[in-house]
């Protein structure tokens, strides 16, 4: 029986996966323990599942990181009828029960293995496409553009379209917490502390600026009027007199 039959109960999920031992001699072979393993065609996530059981085994640090389309399932295959639509869910479904496998098997020296995951998955723009000309335009569409985020769009979608603008690892720890009322967001400890929620309060925008992050993002349609927006940048300069000078370059309104 191969390694994901065993972990899915004997379910066959999927065709013909590679073998975990073949993949951990790929892996060992081109790294010394601390690299960062990529796979464009990841299907059930044989690598991600053999990069952790190499880490447990000698103690690395590698990473992975799974690219998969979210190809359909057969509705007539054991994988569509356990609950999984596309290969996507197989592969996060493996790395899930992967990981706990791998600390239960070796409980004393996996303590600190890392077996976290984020899933991403890749879309356009959270702004609104505007291609009118002026003549174009009625009242009514004017209306539907006051506030230039799609509607779909979660405030996770924004923070880490934010992340991408600026450049940041998208792997790194975030927090949320509610604050008067609204909920910010902290990536990596103040790398980006953001805010995406409407009438954003003084207090919230003061108690940010207070924690002097790298970079901070708000909604535009969070603030009522220009005033309250223009307000943000003087009560950052405030907070943060030794980067007053540059304090546009670390504070957006979206």
């Amino acid at each position: 029986m191969n390694d994901l039959k065993k972990l899915f109960n004997k379910t066959r999920v999927f065709d013909y996966p590679k073998p975990i031992g073949f993949l951990k001699e790929i892996v060992s072979m081109a790294s010394k323990g601390n690299c960062i393993v990529m796979d464009f065609f990841s299907g059930s996530g044989g690598f991600a599942q053999a990069v952790m059981q190499l880490n447990a085994e000698d103690g690395g640090h590698r990473k992975f990181i799974m690219v998969q389309l979210p190809e359909k399932c057969d509705e007539t295959s054991e994988a569509y009828k356990a609950g999984y639509k596309n290969i996507c869910e197989i592969g996060k479904e493996r790395i899930r029960r992967a990981g706990e496998k791998i600390k239960a098997e070796s409980p004393m020296t996996t303590q600190d293995l890392d077996i976290g995951f984020r899933v991403l998955k890749l879309d356009d723009t959270n702004m609104k496409d505007v291609y009118y000309a002026a003549d174009d335009y009625s009242q009514d569409m004017i209306a539907g553009l006051e506030s230039n985020i799609k509607d779909d769009r979660t405030d996770l979608d924004l923070l880490f379209g934010c992340l991408i603008d600026w450049g940041l690892p998208l792997s790194l720890p975030y927090r949320s917490e509610q604050m008067d009322g609204c909920t910010v967001h902290t990536y990596n400890g103040g790398d980006l502390i953001a805010c995406f929620d409407a009438n954003i309060p003084e207090s919230v925008v003061k108690t940010i600026a207070k924690r002097k992050p790298l970079r901070a993002v708000f909604r535009d349609s969070g603030f009522a009027s220009s005033p309250e927006k223009i307000n943000v940048f003087e009560i950052f300069k405030l907070y943060m007199p030794e980067d007053a000078g540059d304090i546009t370059k670390r504070v957006r309104v979206i």
